[in-house]
C-alpha cells in the first residue's frame, strides 16, 4: 500500500503541523487523533507541552519535518504511539518498551491498586516484604509496587530474555535496580518464596479471538503475552498452583482478568487451595479487572 500523505512540509509552524497531523489522523479513523498528533509533534520536535505552546509560531526545520512525517506514516499504518516513541507512562513512571513487551495499559493499574490495598492490611514484621511479578514484561506492575512500598524487594520472571532486559533497564532508570531481581523461567518454576504478594498480568485472550483484536494490538503486541489458549485460562491454570505453594501465610495472589473472566478465575483460585476473601476490583470502565485470593495461615 502506498504511503499516506501527511500534508506536513517545512512551511508549517509547530501549531499548524499539529493541527494538520491531527486532521489527517482523524480522517484515517484514528481514535484520539488530537492527542496522538500532540504527542508525535512533541517527540519529533523534542518539545514538551509548554514548549509547544511557547514555540507555536516557529517554523519546522527540514529535519523536523522529515522526522515528523516518518512518525506520522507509522501512526497512519496503525502502529501505536507508544511503539513509535518507544516509551509509555504507567503509574507516573516512563517505561521503555521493546518488541517483547506489551504496551502497559491504564487498566493494569487496577492490579497495582488492589495489590496495595491488600498489602497495607498484611502483618509483616522482622523482614523485608517480598513481591513476585510473573510475566514481568516492561516491569510495570513490579516497579509501581516497589515505588509505593519502599522497603520491599521484588523479583520479576519472564520467558523472554529481551523482556527481562527491558524490565531491568527500566528498574535502573527509576533507581530501583538494587531492590529488584529478574529471572528467566516459566511462571514461578525458578522461584522458592515465600512471597507476600504475587502479581501477574498473564496472557488471557482466547486463541481464536486474537485475529479479531485491533490492528494496534494484534500486529504490534507480542502474541506470547496475549494468547491464553483455547479458552483464555491456560496461564491461570499454570500460575495459580505454583503461586499457592510459594505464598507466605497470609500472602496474596493478584492477577489481571479479561472481560467476563473474573468469576472463573476465582473458581480456579479456590480449587488451588487459596481463599477468595474480597470481590474483584473494577477498572474505570466497570470491568472486573483485578482478581485476588490469599493463602490463609494454618
Amino acid at each position: 500500500m502506498a504511503p499516506l500523505a501527511t500534508n506536513i512540509d517545512p512551511g508549517h509552524n509547530v501549531e499548524s503541523a499539529r493541527r494538520a497531523l491531527g486532521a489527517r489522523l482523524q480522517a484515517a479513523g484514528i481514535e484520539q487523533a488530537a492527542l496522538d498528533a500532540r504527542l508525535l509533534v512533541g517527540a519529533a520536535l523534542e518539545l514538551d507541552l509548554t514548549g509547544m505552546v511557547t514555540q507555536a509560531s516557529r517554523q519546522l526545520t527540514p529535519e523536523e519535518t522529515t522526522r515528523l512525517e516518518r512518525y506520522a506514516q507509522r501512526r497512519l499504518a496503525h502502529e501505536p504511539v507508544a511503539r513509535i516513541l518507544g516509551v509509555r507512562d504507567f503509574w507516573g513512571m516512563p517505561l521503555r518498551l521493546s518488541e517483547a513487551t506489551l504496551v502497559p495499559r491504564p487498566d493494569t493499574e487496577t492490579v497495582v491498586e488492589l495489590a496495595l490495598e491488600i498489602f497495607w492490611g498484611l502483618s509483616i514484621s522482622g523482614r523485608r516484604p517480598r513481591i513476585a511479578d510473573i510475566g514481568v514484561g516492561s516491569g510495570a506492575i513490579l516497579l509501581a509496587l516497589l515505588r509505593e512500598i519502599p522497603d520491599a524487594f521484588g523479583v520479576g520472571t519472564d520467558v523472554s530474555p529481551t523482556a527481562l532486559d527491558t524490565a531491568r533497564d527500566n528498574a535502573a532508570a527509576l533507581g530501583l535496580v538494587d531492590r529488584a531481581g529478574f529471572v528467566a523461567c516459566s511462571y514461578l518454576t525458578a522461584l522458592r518464596g515465600p512471597f507476600d504478594l504475587i502479581v501477574s498480568n498473564p496472557p488471557y485472550i482466547p486463541s481464536a479471538e486474537i485475529p479479531k483484536l485491533s490492528i494496534e494490538v494484534r500486529e504490534h503486541d507480542p502474541h506470547l503475552a496475549l494468547d491464553g489458549g483455547n479458552d483464555g485460562y491456560d496461564a491461570y491454570r499454570a500460575l495459580i498452583p505454583q503461586a499457592a505453594e510459594r505464598l507466605a501465610p497470609g500472602g496474596a495472589l493478584i492477577v489481571e482478568a479479561g472481560q467476563g473472566q473474573a468469576r472463573n478465575i476465582e473458581t480456579l483460585m479456590i480449587a488451588g487451595a487459596l481463599t477468595v476473601d474480597r470481590p474483584p476490583k473494577a477498572d474505570l470502565a466497570g470491568i472486573l479487572r483485578a482478581v485476588s485470593a490469599r493463602k490463609m495461615p494454618p
